[in-house]
């Protein structure tokens, strides 16, 4: 990872680490970059905090004056902006979200030709230029002056494409749809009351500062109570910018990424469409989904925690279906990144095609107890390659026998070990992060 860009694009506090200073250099950058002596054509969207607005509008005056035409598709989702730059000709495209972040957050995630994260080089050249002290590219001028467009048409045809992949009618289910006052709050209702559902929603009065707050995908509470209390068949909750969906089953209960994985995987796999019957996960997905999926006679791989290494594994090895236990889902044939909404569609599809429930889908996945503790080290690397520590580990999860799981890794972008266990019970899982951890405070490792 880069000074400025991590594994999901720029991210930082508005005003603070993201000024819009910087996304004014983001933009000049793209404009010249992508202009080739001809004018670059960049869409960009934004989710529903206060100050996308702010940078939606820095990064435009960056575009136009490097002489760059900026479609702005205004409030709308990061998968809308995948398909519309790999749909209709874009050379690039920006979202403004911080994703799940509070609202004070802010992001920048740069989309490339074919719909998926730009590549690390470009963003390496955008990081020297932000931080270059001297003007390094000519500024647009006269006719060559570039301009904003409206651009909501794509923004339509998003729904309109989504809309289109669904198999079956929604005809008399009762589906709660959580929007976390972010970027599902413009598209997802209008998508399933077209499809025929009763459609439920809350969190979908976005004012600017209230994306995410005890809502959403993060926030799962609300929806589950929100399903009992209505008597819903479902229910589903995105993220500030909708690129990640967790459901909730008729009982109440949470159906994470795992799980939709699981549902989805059995579904493709029993239709023919589950490409070389392999479903690819990361290191944080749960022991029970690959045991569960051992029984149904279904492939894995595993990729580093990110959706970005997932869609380069299934890129690369073409396989159809891939995600994180976060909701990340990518269904590669018809997105090249997470969609909420998609996976939502696709959910339905398997609970109506299968004339069953969410619930009945998921009982014979049995998901561990998974336990994460973060503990703050003076040196994350000394951590990482200490014998005692990494023996500990090995040690510890030896211990479980073969029915749990130890995973030690570094934060990407604190000083922060993160220890993770996954046993038959959390009792286990504690016991087993104690071994581990108390090997690091031993050692005075440990950053009080």
């Amino acid at each position: 990872m880069g000074k400025y860009f991590g594994t999901d694009g720029f991210r930082g506090e508005a005003n603070v680490e993201l000024t819009a200073e910087k996304a004014f250099k983001v933009g000049r950058f793209l404009g010249a970059y992508f202009g080739n002596g001809e004018k670059a054509r960049i869409v960009i969207g934004k989710d529903t905090r206060r100050s996308s607005y702010m940078l939606e509008y820095a990064l435009a005056a960056g575009l136009t004056a490097s002489g760059a035409e900026a479609y702005l598709l205004h409030v709308t989702t990061t998968p809308s902006v995948s398909y519309v730059v790999r749909t209709e000709g874009f050379d690039c495209g920006i979202m403004i979200s911080a994703s799940h972040n509070p609202y004070y957050d802010n992001g920048l995630k740069l989309i490339n030709g074919a719909g998926q994260k730009i590549e690390a080089e470009i963003e390496n050249k955008i990081e020297a230029y932000i931080d270059s002290e001297k003007e390094t590219l000519p500024y647009a001028t006269r006719e060559e002056i570039g301009r904003t467009i409206d651009y909501t048409a794509g923004r339509n045809r998003y729904i309109g494409y989504l809309i289109s992949l669904a198999t079956r009618s929604f005809k008399n289910m009762k589906v709660g749809l959580d929007c976390s006052n972010g970027s599902a709050s413009a598209i997802a209702k209008s998508v399933f009351d077209a499809l025929g559902a009763k459609t439920y929603v809350i969190h979908c009065e976005p004012d600017g500062t209230n994306i995410n707050r005890d809502c959403g995908s993060t926030h799962m509470e609300p929806l589950q109570k929100f399903v009992v209390e209505n008597q819903l068949d479902i229910g589903f909750a995105y993220d500030g910018d909708a690129d990640r969906c967790l459901a909730v089953d008729e009982h109440g209960k949470v159906v994470d990424g795992d799980a939709i994985l699981y549902v989805c995987g059995k579904h493709m796999k029993d239709r023919g469409q589950l490409e070389k019957n392999t479903v690819v996960t990361t290191i944080m997905s749960n022991i029970g989904l690959y045991k569960a999926f051992d029984k149904a006679g279904i492939s894995y791989e595993q990729t580093g925690v990110g959706d970005k290494y997932v869609t380069e594994n299934m890129v690369s090895n073409g396989y159809s279906l891939g995600g994180e236990q976060s909701g990340h889902v990518i269904f590669l044939k018809h997105a090249t990144t997470g969609d909420g909404i998609l996976t939502s569609l696709k959910i339905m599809e398997a609970v109506i095609e299968g004339k069953s429930t969410l619930g009945t889908l998921t009982q014979d996945l049995k998901l561990y107890p998974q336990i994460l503790k973060n503990i703050r080290v003076k040196d994350k690397n000394l951590v990482m390659n200490d014998a005692d520590v990494l023996a500990a580990a090995k040690q510890a999860e030896e211990d479980l026998a073969g029915d749990g799981r130890i995973l030690l890794r570094s934060s990407g972008t604190e000083s922060l070990i993160r220890v993770m266990a996954e046993a038959g019970s959390e009792e286990l899982c504690n016991e087993s992060i104690e071994k581990v951890t108390d090997v690091i405070r031993k050692k005075g490792y440990e950053s009080l």
